[in-house]
């Protein structure tokens, strides 16, 4: 980051621009080479997919490039340029480092990829992982919840935040912590990617609503609350331009408490298009077993009709036989009720 000194005491960046969002520029190395080397290993799993006359969706690719070259550009943009300058700038990377670039990772389905690329044994050696028990207790919801709604109030409520302001170290780690945390929230909830349990799509519902509760008490904290975050840190910068101190804290809290809930929008949508597709493939296997079933059954009949003396009596369905052709829903605890099922007769 370029130095510009503009008044006694304060080196650092002219005031901010929104042309600062593509214009300027900065180094992350750390966020940069993990981001190639996923990238590589991304691509290399498309290759081998489709050498084997596989297909994978194109959403799936778009989101996982996505997801990457955001998180590129909130580290290395003029959101990473002034990070560690305005609380605003700050409290915009967090929810796009913990929100937003984990959740187009995770639609990416890389996990599946990964199993769909390698050799059978392979994903045998996978699935077992994913099925031990570390992994269900990182998967169980209250514990993905829990590493989603915690690390913001860890991080501004706990000496972490000013760590993050002064020290490269510090700022660096939070740009990968935040996204796997994230990530380790996203996986399980959107369960495209095997997970150790696959849990209702109801239960991410309830649980996008309470973190919808969690985002806007911080939020509110943050704007009504009587603490000013690392007040001596940018007190210190002694910065010419832009709000103050305090100002600065308030429209940080009420960016963190927006753009919090709008992130959540997306996965809502994912989650509802997850359930229906679901719904849709369960609907379907019923439907081909009762066919099936009723294919057996028919043939069943003819082949008896077939087989049987002449003269002598046809067996059919009758209410003494009720389980020949019982139409499913009668019998289904769901729709029972409502076409008087529930009961043989």
């Amino acid at each position: 980051m370029a130095g510009t000194t503009l008044a006694a005491g304060y080196s650092g960046p002219p005031a901010w621009q929104w042309s600062d969002l593509v214009t300027s520029w900065q180094l992350e190395p750390v966020v940069l080479a993990v981001s190639v080397v996923l990238a590589a290993l991304y691509a290399l799993g498309l290759v081998r997919v489709r050498a084997k006359d596989g297909k994978w969706p194109v959403g799936r690719t778009a989101a996982w490039f996505g997801g990457l070259a955001l998180w590129v550009w909130s580290t290395m943009s003029g959101v990473g340029v002034y990070e560690r300058i305005l609380f605003t700038d700050r409290a915009a990377q967090v929810v796009t480092l913990l929100m937003i670039v984990p959740l187009l990772l995770g639609m990416g389905g890389p996990v599946s990829l990964l199993a769909d690329a390698v050799s059978e044994r392979g994903r045998e050696r996978l699935l077992k992982v994913l099925r031990s028990w570390p992994s269900r207790i990182l998967m169980f919801p209250a514990v993905s919840t829990a590493l989603l709604m915690l690390p913001p109030w860890l991080l501004y409520f706990t000496p972490l935040y000013e760590h993050t302001l002064t020290s490269q170290s510090w700022n660096m780690g939070l740009h990968v912590v935040l996204v796997v945390l994230g990530l380790s929230y996203f996986w399980p909830r959107l369960q495209i990617d095997p997970v150790a349990h696959e849990y209702p799509q109801l239960v991410g519902l309830f649980i996008t609503m309470a973190e919808v509760v969690f985002d806007a008490g911080l939020g509110i904290l943050l704007v009504y609350g009587h603490t000013t975050i690392a007040e001596h840190y940018y007190d210190a910068l002694n910065r010419p331009w832009g709000p103050s101190v305090r100002q600065d804290q308030v429209w940080g809290g009420c960016t963190l408490w927006a753009l919090g809930d709008m992130a959540g929008l997306p996965f809502i949508a994912a989650l509802v298009r997850r359930w229906m597709v679901k719904g849709r493939a369960e609907t379907a296997a019923v439907d081909a077993a009762i066919d099936a079933q009723i294919a057996r059954q028919r043939e069943a009949a003819a082949s008896a009709k077939a087989t049987a003396p002449e003269g002598a009596p046809l067996v059919t369905a009758t209410d003494d036989d009720p389980e020949m052709l019982r139409p499913w829903w009668l019998d289904d605890p769901n729709l029972a009720h409502r076409f008087g099922g529930g009961e043989k007769a």
